[in-house]
């Protein structure tokens, strides 16, 4: 529907700033753009705005890559343990799904990134079709945020666990919104598919 066959959705990470992050922690969460102890909410979101994917805890100081490092999200497709996705792309094909990422990931087979500086009017058009595609994770934060202001101002509790549960739950209701919007005829989630949410204190 989204022009890209085989694509499992797009990912990319949050960051939350953490208030009152307790000052032994200040050095391991601090993060230079923000300038405050964050705490990174790794999510993967369909063109619904349904967030199938989250991985929460990691530290300010780190960026998606090593987000993506700790986070289960590949662990199906290591252990050879995902369902494969058949799909026929100019004359290939794959059994694959991809990610649709930003620039700052591996080139593996699993994630698409954007091309920086297209030269011909092929990447052009590629780079500019991926990048309207991709905006759906960063639209469903802006909808996250706005939804639930206790997630999009900082964060001011000292517990990172307490923090963990208050974005699940903001999740869970964001899900369940998106859900109850959705026309019943197009509402078809993946069958097996499941909601999941890893939280490390």
């Amino acid at each position: 529907m989204r022009g890209f066959s085989g694509m499992l959705g797009s990912l990319d990470c949050m960051h939350w700033k953490w208030k009152t992050c307790p000052t032994a922690r200040h050095g391991t969460r601090m993060n230079g753009k923000i300038g405050s102890p964050t705490l990174i909410l790794e999510a993967v979101v369909t063109r619904n705005l349904w967030i199938w994917h989250c991985f929460f805890w990691m530290a300010g100081t780190n960026n998606d890559l090593n987000v993506s490092d700790n986070s289960h999200l590949f662990d199906g497709i290591i252990s050879g343990e995902a369902p494969t996705c058949n799909y026929v792309v100019n004359g290939h094909t794959s059994t694959m799904g991809y990610y649709l990422s930003d620039g700052i990931y591996p080139k593996w087979s699993t994630l698409i990134q954007n091309i920086t500086q297209p030269v011909n009017e092929k990447q052009k058009n590629f780079s500019k079709a991926q990048e309207a595609v991709r905006k759906d994770v960063e639209l469903a934060f802006g909808v996250l945020q706005a939804c639930f202001a206790i997630v999009k101002g900082s964060a001011r509790f000292w517990d990172r666990g307490e923090c963990g549960r208050i974005m699940k739950t903001c999740i869970i209701l964001h899900n369940m919104i998106v859900e109850s919007e959705e026309d019943p005829e197009e509402w078809q989630p993946p069958e097996g598919e499941t909601f999941e949410f890893v939280v490390h204190n």
